[in-house]
């Protein structure tokens, strides 16, 4: 088990974009278990490579109860978004002690190349479509906040700020 430190905000690596996975090798697969492992230690329901410092289009989701369903996403993209809307409170280990409430379609259909090298289409919906929706975020170098208004946005890194000393 390898849980990997999570980058703190503002690292650079959090703005930038992930560059595409070609192909499912061994060194990919090791990362998604190290993901998952440090989802697991937090605890989250997913995870971006980004986050902790790989800058590939890797992510992982397991929003079961039970856990141990984690997703494990290559190159994951939107295909379809439900118009209805879903708000959920929304946080990140990158910039701790802080959350937002966010609004993002309820349901979302992805595309990814999954763990076997395959391409997959998978609908998400509830929890799972917001972090399949929070991790695409992470690794086109967005946050979760970057969904507020600046107001809120600065208030909410302001906190952060004061939490950190």
């Amino acid at each position: 088990m390898t849980v990997r430190r999570c980058l703190p905000w503002p690292n650079k690596c959090l703005r930038t974009a992930a560059e595409p996975v070609d192909e499912i090798t061994d060194e990919i697969r090791s990362i998604w278990d190290d993901m998952i492992d440090t989802m697991e230690a937090m605890p989250g329901v997913g995870l971006a490579a980004n986050q902790i410092g790989v800058l590939k289009r890797l992510a992982v989701v397991d929003a079961s109860e039970d856990r141990g369903r984690a997703v494990r996403m290559a190159n994951p993209e939107i295909l379809h978004a439900s118009v209805k809307l879903r708000s959920h409170d929304e946080a990140s280990p990158n910039l701790p002690g802080v959350h937002a409430e966010i609004e993002r379609p309820r349901a979302v259909t992805v595309r990814f190349i999954g763990a076997d090298g395959a391409i997959r289409e998978q609908d998400f919906v509830g929890l799972w479509a917001t972090s399949v929706q929070h991790q695409i975020d992470h690794l086109n170098g967005k946050m979760y906040f970057d969904h507020l208004s600046k107001t809120k946005r600065d208030i909410l890194l302001r906190r952060a700020k004061k939490l950190k000393g």
